[in-house]
């Protein structure tokens, strides 16, 4: 039912990629990165990169997805030691969701503390509008239901314990921080929050199965995040999310309005300043809280 997910995602593979990362790169990060469709201008903030293709590293897949570069940058953002995933895997690519939540092990691997995590995402909230950020305070995992869960298969406790919590998922103080941010760059007016939806893509959603997410309490629906959220938390580190609303779910069987991925970019485009500010003022911060203690 599944593609094979046998390997190229174990404790030995994942830390032979993560070594292989930091003899090249200039900082051992301590923040990951993830840059959603259209927002791969974060990593260029970052001082003193060093850029490398994720052909280029060993076992790690590959981006086929417009809007997502296919590279890993390393660098410093307001100070801290970051790595930076301009793209990322999702389960419509056809990589078993094992390999598309790999970058995540290598991030720990690495010695990353701490992952931001940005998506583009339809809204399903009446009350949002396109352009919107939603910092995601819980999620809905759609292909877990079904057992597609990036944890399934024999468990290494090496990475985590087999049956981790999920209810604290989304890191509390950092959803915080990124509404205190927000607050301060004047950009509450387009600051939400909300449960975001996973699915399994590539096609968009139908009517029905919008209106159905609407009623289980999603606010948003994407393609991507939660499987990396799980792997993530599953290995211990904290988690913040941001869904950037890049285009209206259609609930309404009259509407002339149709899902597509030009969109989806387009907004980003129009957005990617003030997330990139968001983001970055976020990281400063974080640091400051992380020197004080």
């Amino acid at each position: 039912m599944f593609p094979d997910s046998s390997t190229g995602y174990s404790y030995e593979e994942c830390k032979a990629t993560a070594d292989w990362l930091l003899a090249q790169a200039p900082v051992r990060p301590l923040l990951g990165i993830v840059c959603g469709s259209g927002l791969g201008g974060l990593a260029e903030m970052l001082k003193d990169p060093l850029v490398i293709r994720y052909s280029d590293i060993p076992s790690f897949p590959r981006s086929t997805v417009h809007g997502h570069a296919g590279r890993l940058v390393f660098g410093t953002l307001k100070g801290t030691p970051c790595v930076c995933m301009q793209g990322r895997f999702h389960l419509y690519e056809g990589y078993p969701i094992q390999k598309t939540t790999m970058p995540m092990r290598v991030f720990k691997l690495m010695g990353v503390e701490t992952v931001i995590l940005t998506n583009a995402a339809g809204g399903l909230n009446p009350d949002f509008t396109v352009g919107d950020i939603m910092v995601i305070k819980d999620h809905i995992n759609i292909p877990g239901f079904a057992g597609n869960n990036p944890l399934v298969g024999a468990n290494d406790e090496r990475f985590g314990k087999r049956f981790p919590c999920m209810s604290d998922a989304y890191d509390r103080d950092l959803q915080q921080l990124a509404h205190a941010v927000a607050a301060e760059l004047d950009y509450s007016a387009f600051v939400q929050d909300g449960v975001y939806s996973v699915l399994g893509g590539p096609s968009f959603e139908t009517v029905a199965e919008c209106k159905m997410l609407r009623f289980l309490g999603a606010d948003a629906v994407g393609m991507s995040t939660v499987h990396e959220v799980i792997v993530a938390r599953h290995c211990g580190m904290r988690v913040v999310a941001l869904s950037l609303i890049t285009n209206q779910a259609v609930m309404d069987y009259d509407s002339e309005k149709k899902a597509n991925h030009k969109e989806v970019l387009q907004t980003g485009e129009l957005r990617a300043q003030q997330m990139e500010k968001l983001v970055s003022t976020m990281v400063s911060r974080m640091s400051c809280e992380t020197t004080r203690h």
